[in-house]
């Protein structure tokens, strides 16, 4: 009997679970049934990463690409510990308030790295 209840609670889990696989599975084949599927030169040329997508793997490339990978990670950790922090701040206490302050000190120390980098300055 307590299994069945255990069980209960994830049921909803599960279903919505299912529901976003089938929901993923419809969205990928409408998009490959009705989007026009004829790549072109424009569709292979560097994007995003500066260098030709189909090139040897040990090409070189301008470090500034990791520069800014790194800028990324810093602001996106910030805020996925950011929130969750805020919310329970008055449960963790003064622990708590110094850890995120320690962690923000380290992120604003790899900010700052960057920064004298130049990786804000794009040319």
């Amino acid at each position: 009997m307590a299994s069945q209840e255990f069980l209960l609670d994830y049921l909803s889990i599960t279903i919505f679970f299912g529901i976003a696989c089938i929901l993923a599975v419809v969205i990928g084949l409408s998009s490959y049934i009705f989007a026009k599927q004829k790549p072109y030169k424009d569709k292979n040329s560097a994007y995003e990463c500066g260098f030709d997508a189909f090139s040897e793997a040990r090409s070189k490339f301008d470090v500034r690409y990791y520069l800014v990978a790194l800028l990324f990670i810093i602001f996106d950790l910030e805020i996925a510990f950011l929130f969750p922090w805020a919310v329970s701040l008055g449960k963790i206490g003064i622990f708590g308030f110094i850890s995120m302050m320690i962690f923000f000190l380290i992120l604003t120390v790899g900010f700052i790295y960057e920064w004298c980098k130049g990786a804000l300055e794009w040319e």
